[in-house]
């Protein structure tokens, strides 16, 4: 094609041209002339590929001006539709997601007129301090490529295949997160991960269903295991702690079952995590059917890689005793101290020490899974703040009693379902916080085990696998750039399915056998 003809514009040069056709009025002409021009300069497309971002916002409207609920606030009734808005776009990707946050924040402010200054003061808790200071620990290992060696002792256990390998990061990330926190196992895994990745490819195209199985068994290996014992999460603390406040008296020996201790409540959880271990890498490889399923050529490449390392350098037991006393500091320490500023601790003598520059660092942190991370807490605080937490929880306990499903499986059934619809919406540890006191009350009424109830609830608020936001693991998981939103709610939803049904196994035939 000549240049010439590769510059003609039929809409433009078609209004110097002559009169094609005797039968068209000038008048037609002219109109079909301008809308071919329009048409060429719109891209009509455009709005197919927004579509859900336009139909989220309508959702968000429609609930928005409906009738205020009895008992919901004008706020909180905002606060719920901002709630639906930003999860259609989670689960869509209609936008890219660090704009969901960004609308969340505007939101706040413009909707709800809080004060910009209060927004941005929630934006920043020691939980995002801790997230962006693993990321950028994260960085740190992979600099010194202490990755590589973790990758080379994992695949010497499990060998190539990659049911095999799954179930491996699984168990490693899962016997981990059992003791220290899902948080800190999930970015000291990543770069583990993404490295038996790039081996196998450098192309995310061509590895993108193997990158899901190895990337979602980092996040569901902490995830499983994080309410296996008290400190495996917040959320396990919480509902300890309401045990004790809620039915603890020192006069009446019988309450002393509601002072829970590590021992008692690690025999109560730890088979949810040993029972689902096989079962996450299956339904991983069976959901994703990763492109290959023998990895060989990548264990190879490993282990020539590590073999022309050679034995690990000064700088590389530096960067491991640095992370062991990040490690140390969060179990020990975190009280006094916060999670968050323990991990920038580490952070700072890692550039203090020279063993990664701030540079690596600014170009290996997704800052935007900061702001989504951030801005995903901000609005849970104005879902307790403004009532709608509670609401939507008293409402669903009062359907409960409506539909006659107020005790045995049915009422173990939807206090899991509502736990888990919260959650999704909130950190695990602030759905515990709000809904804790308003279930185990209600099991107490109805005569149900607030011991069993409780249980339910801490480990349901664990079941929250639609969106990257909706557990900080899945976030930092996301950070690799490998998944998609969808990704989430796919292979969540199945794992959803499986883990109420066993979580409900357990509350009817192994916990009333054991309750003391």
């Amino acid at each position: 094609m000549t240049q010439a003809a590769a510059s003609f514009s039929l809409p433009r040069d078609s209004l110097q041209a002559h009169e094609p056709s005797q039968r068209l009025t000038r008048f037609q002409r002219r109109g079909y002339q301008r809308y071919l021009l329009v048409r060429q300069n719109i891209d009509l497309n455009f709005f197919w590929t927004r579509r859900w971002f336009f139909i989220a916002l309508l959702v968000g409207f429609l609930l928005m001006i409906a009738p205020t609920p009895s008992g919901l606030t004008e706020e909180g009734q905002i606060v719920l539709a901002m709630s639906v808005v930003a999860t259609i776009l989670f689960v869509t990707e209609a936008v890219p997601l660090p704009t969901v946050p960004l609308l969340i924040i505007i939101g706040q402010v413009v909707l709800l007129k809080v004060d910009p200054t209060k927004v941005a003061q929630s934006l920043m808790t020691d939980s995002v301090l801790f997230i962006m200071g693993s990321l950028m620990l994260a960085v740190a290992i992979v600099k010194q490529r202490l990755d590589k060696r973790i990758a080379w002792a994992i695949v010497q256990m499990t060998g190539t295949n990659v049911y095999w390998i799954s179930f491996g990061i699984t168990a490693v990330c899962g016997a981990i997160a059992a003791f220290i926190g899902e948080h800190t196992v999930a970015a000291m895994m990543l770069p583990v991960g993404v490295t038996l990745i790039t081996l196998t490819s450098q192309d995310p195209k061509k590895v993108r269903n193997l990158a899901a199985v190895i990337l979602f068994s980092i996040a569901y290996g902490c995830s499983i295991a994080g309410v296996a014992t008290p400190s495996g999460g917040a959320r396990n603390a919480i509902i300890i702690s309401y045990w004790k406040d809620l039915f603890y008296d020192p006069l009446d020996p019988e309450t002393r079952r509601y002072l829970m201790d590590y021992l008692t409540w690690s025999i109560y959880a730890f088979p949810m995590f040993l029972i689902r271990l096989p079962i996450v890498a299956a339904l991983l490889v069976y959901t994703f059917k990763p492109e290959t399923t023998d990895m060989s050529r990548a264990v190879s490449r490993l282990r020539t890689q590590v073999i022309m390392d050679g034995p690990l350098k000064p700088s590389g037991w530096l960067t491991i005793l640095i992370f062991c006393l990040t490690i140390f500091g969060w179990i020990f320490l975190s009280e006094q101290l916060g999670l968050g500023v323990i991990a920038l601790l580490g952070v700072s003598a890692f550039l203090v020490l020279g063993l990664v520059r701030w540079e690596d660092i600014n170009a290996g942190v997704n800052w935007g899974v900061v702001l989504l991370y951030a801005a995903a807490i901000s609005l849970g605080v104005e879902m307790t703040d403004t009532g709608a937490a509670d609401w939507v929880a008293k409402s669903f306990l009062d359907v409960l009693q409506n539909v006659g499903a107020g005790s045995g499986l049915g009422f173990n059934t939807a206090i899991s379902l509502l736990t888990i619809g919260v959650s999704n919406t909130m950190t695990a540890g602030a759905a515990v916080a709000v809904l804790g006191p308003i279930v185990l009350n209600t099991a107490h009424v109805a005569g149900q085990d607030p011991i069993i109830v409780g249980f339910i609830t801490a480990i349901s608020s664990a079941f929250g696998y639609l969106t990257p936001a909706a557990q900080p693991a899945f976030t930092i998981i996301y950070a690799s750039g490998y998944l998609k939103g969808r990704d989430f709610f796919t292979i969540g939803s199945r794992m959803m399915i499986v883990s109420v049904i066993i979580l409900l196994a357990l509350a009817s035939l192994y916990w009333p056998f054991i309750a003391r």
